[in-house]
């Protein structure tokens, strides 16, 4: 015991060590060539996963996650609870915020191509370690959720049509329990677990019987779409928007509903897990991200449109909106034609939210992050069986305990939380120079390291020592100009032509550096937004940049612009936390216009705007990628704003849950 507790004496602890541990365990990256190095049948993890994916297959696993609970259940939910007919402007306001978080993920998605894991891999190679799994974490938070709540809402739908019967019979032979939340009775769903047992199988048996599934009951639910829309238009009463109906909670609770509204928009975040299955992702999953949002926020805008003006906003039905207000004006068949795309809807997004979870499990487990045995990858069926099994086997216990609203805000905060990291990570990452970028700009070989130790090395040399004007160069044919001594393509400079499309890929050591159209480098090629500006200010243009500070084209980041923009995003992160709280529980000090409540706000917004304008004094990094985020900084920033609002919106026992879940992960004894 003596021993024990002078081994906790300060005087003999190495701080020094103990702290370069743990700095070097938080921080540490993982670089993206290790990534890259898949051409075989076998990876890090183990198998290969079956590289199978098109962009319409991403697309409909995008669309189908999210259009199925979302439009099927969460429409009726907020309408009726939150924001009456003014969903419509909640759905609307959580599509632009994730549109700004989307277009993040998307360059993400090309940043680090043929990856798995989505958010988690994205901070693993661009924050740190710490960073990684705390989202990582919380991815599964999100998914596990998605698929118990996917479940949940097939099992009521099917309770619906059999008239509530097997409700009844759970209530009366079983009893119930409390929900693990605020409180409210619910019975053990029994029909939830089975469903999630039957698509877990689904998953589990191979990427392509998953995705042609999901296809079939995609153009099924389509088709109920399209019925909905023309059967609606001969029920809709314009007397249920107004009176001020519209609006009965007020922009309260349209915020609020906008919160709950992002579960419906997960959908580009499931794109983001399957590079590692896509044919070419480099184009796959910005385009596939793109459409996802767009036709998503086109059907729950329809859906909501028909919903609140056939039925009054506080007679909806929660459970199944869309067949009983069918019902409401005496047009049965309409149910059972609902219901079928109900079925299509709600099973097709059950499996796009169980279809990530196991490809971040086994991504995290492949990194040491989870047990390891969760990275199995079956020979057969080329996917990571043992975490679909898990991760089945999870969801289907939720489902079997906690309601469906209860699961639907967890989930809300899981997907904001990656969204705001998400775009941090962009703010940071087009601010720093090429050398800090760990694995972004290391896309060298082994083999393309010696030849620049070794020829290049020589090559570099003889042009620094004097050489006599008739002495010939002797070094290999390697350039293409024939000038003597001047670097090739491998030292990141282009001479004469364009490149060759053929042999210029990811895995080219200049990926990103040079324009692959124009054949010139990536400052050289202006954005299209500069472009307009510049047409539209005129020759005072140049005179503006000086003077506001703006960086020029030859302009470069170096450590100490990084470092500026580092500690002025952790400054913004802090400071849009502080003001969204201000704005949201000292709401009642703004709506009085007390004046040290209007000064603070004023006061806040300044410094916002402050720290904003010194990002973008900095220079950008000129490495160019197939697609990047535009405006920056001001679209990450406001991504950042709007999904910290959202957070907030939150009921405190959503936020204790949340707690509660990473104090699990941080103490469960992982493999290192």
């Amino acid at each position: 015991m003596s021993g024990f507790l002078a081994s906790l004496d300060p005087r003999r602890v190495q701080w020094g060590a103990s702290w370069y541990a743990m700095h070097s365990r938080i921080l540490r990256t993982k670089p993206v060539e290790s990534m890259l190095e898949g051409t075989g049948g076998t990876t890090a993890h183990g198998t290969k996963l079956a590289q199978v994916l098109t962009t319409v297959d991403l697309i409909s696993l995008g669309v189908g996650s999210c259009v199925g609970t979302g439009m099927y259940v969460v429409s009726g939910l907020v309408a009726k609870e939150m924001a009456g007919p003014g969903v419509i402007v909640s759905f609307i306001i959580a599509a632009v915020a994730s549109i700004l978080s989307g277009v993040c993920y998307a360059e993400f998605g090309v940043r680090v191509p043929k990856t798995t894991g989505s958010a988690y891999t994205y901070s693993y190679v661009t924050v740190g370690e710490f960073v990684a799994f705390f989202i990582g974490w919380n991815l599964i938070l999100e998914y596990l959720i998605g698929t118990a709540a996917g479940a949940s809402a097939l099992s009521s739908m099917f309770d619906s049509l059999a008239n509530h019967t097997f409700s009844r019979w759970m209530v009366n032979s079983v009893g119930t329990l409390n929900g693990l939340g605020k409180g409210e009775e619910s019975y053990p769903d029994l029909l939830a677990l089975v469903i999630a047992v039957i698509v877990t199988i689904i998953v589990s048996l191979g990427v392509k019987n998953s995705v042609g599934f999901n296809n079939v009951l995609n153009v099924l639910n389509l088709a109920v779409w399209v019925f909905i829309m023309i059967a609606g238009l001969f029920f809709v009463n314009g007397k249920y928007w107004a009176e001020g109906q519209f609006l009965p909670h007020g922009w309260s609770g349209v915020l609020q509903g906008a919160a709950t509204c992002f579960y419906a928009f997960i959908g580009f975040d499931i794109i983001a897990t399957t590079g590692e299955e896509a044919k070419n992702p480099n184009t796959s999953i910005p385009y596939a991200i793109t459409a996802s949002l767009v036709i998503c926020l086109t059907a729950y805008v329809s859906v909501s449109m028909i919903l609140t003006l056939m039925v009054p906003y506080y007679a909806i039905d929660t459970e199944s909106p869309l067949m009983e207000m069918f019902v409401v004006h005496g047009f049965y068949a309409a149910k059972f034609i609902v219901a079928i795309g109900s079925v299509a809807g709600l099973t097709v997004s059950l499996l796009g939210s169980l279809f990530p979870m196991p490809r971040v499990i086994y991504a995290m487990a492949g990194d040491g992050l989870l047990f390891r045995f969760l990275a199995h990858v079956s020979s057969y069926t080329e996917t990571p069986v043992v975490a679909c099994i898990v991760s089945g086997f999870l969801a289907a216990l939720l489902s079997l305990l906690v309601s469906l609203r209860d699961l639907i805000e967890m989930m809300s905060i899981g997907t904001l939380l990656a969204y705001t990291l998400v775009s941090v990570c962009v703010l940071l990452l087009r601010y720093q120079p090429e050398s800090d970028i760990d694995g972004f700009v290391k896309f060298l070989s082994e083999e393309h390291t010696k030849k620049k130790e070794g020829i290049l090395g020589d090559s570099e040399k003889e042009v620094c020592s004097p050489v006599s004007e008739g002495e010939e160069f002797s070094g290999p044919a390697t350039n293409p100009c024939g000038a003597k001594n001047l670097p090739s393509l491998g030292d990141n400079e282009m001479l004469i032509g364009k490149s060759d499309k053929s042999t210029y890929n990811v895995n080219h050591p200049n990926y990103g550096t040079v324009d692959m159209t124009t054949g010139i480098e990536a400052d050289e090629s202006e954005n299209i937004y500069l472009i307009k500006l510049k047409k539209l200010i005129g020759p005072r243009y140049y005179t503006m940049r000086i003077r506001l500070g703006l960086p020029g084209k030859m302009d470069r980041p170096t450590a100490a612009t990084g470092h500026t923009v580092t500690i002025c995003v952790l400054l913004l992160f802090i400071l849009m936390f502080i003001f969204c709280s201000f704005i949201i529980f000292g709401s009642d000090y703004i709506s009085e216009k007390s004046w040290w409540a209007i000064l603070l706000v004023v006061l806040m917004v300044l410094l916002i705007s402050a720290l904003v304008f010194v990002i973008l004094q900095q220079p950008e990094n000129p490495k160019k990628l197939p697609y990047m985020a535009p405006c920056l900084p001001f679209v990450p920033a406001f991504a950042m704003l709007v999904n910290i609002y959202l957070m907030l919106k939150l009921s405190t026992i959503t936020w204790i849950r949340f707690a509660v879940w990473c104090f699990v992960g941080k103490q469960l004894p992982w493999e290192p």
